[in-house]
């Protein structure tokens, strides 16, 4: 009965983290909580404003400290990978984490 029980919970353990962005769960992690929905804020308002997201830009060098948040296509495409459409501070290790999302502002991934 406890090796059922530990297959069970290594089992849920890995779905949960195969099923969501990054295996981010909301309400675990506030700072993360923020961000993402800063991220989805942000992508709202460019959106309402017209910009184009076809590229997969990079959204805001800065959502909140230590925090970027950058459009991708899902799934992932060549042009996601450029320089010019990623975070120029993340790539250059001035910020840690990031929140992605794709082009019709749902969470991808988060780091």
């Amino acid at each position: 009965m406890v090796v059922l029980t530990i297959i069970l919970v290594a089992a849920y353990l890995i779905y949960i983290l195969n099923t969501t962005p990054g295996g981010y769960k909301p309400g675990l992690w506030p700072e993360a909580d923020a961000a993402v929905n800063q991220a989805k804020h942000l992508y709202q308002t460019e959106k309402q404003r017209g910009t184009n997201f076809t590229a997969g830009p990079c959204l805001s060098n800065a959502i909140q400290p230590g925090w970027v948040a950058d459009l991708v296509h899902n799934p992932r495409q060549l042009a996601d990978d450029l320089s010019e459409n990623q975070c120029a501070a993340y790539k250059e290790g001035r910020i840690s984490h990031f929140v992605e999302l794709d082009l019709d502002g749902n969470l991808v991934r988060i780091k």
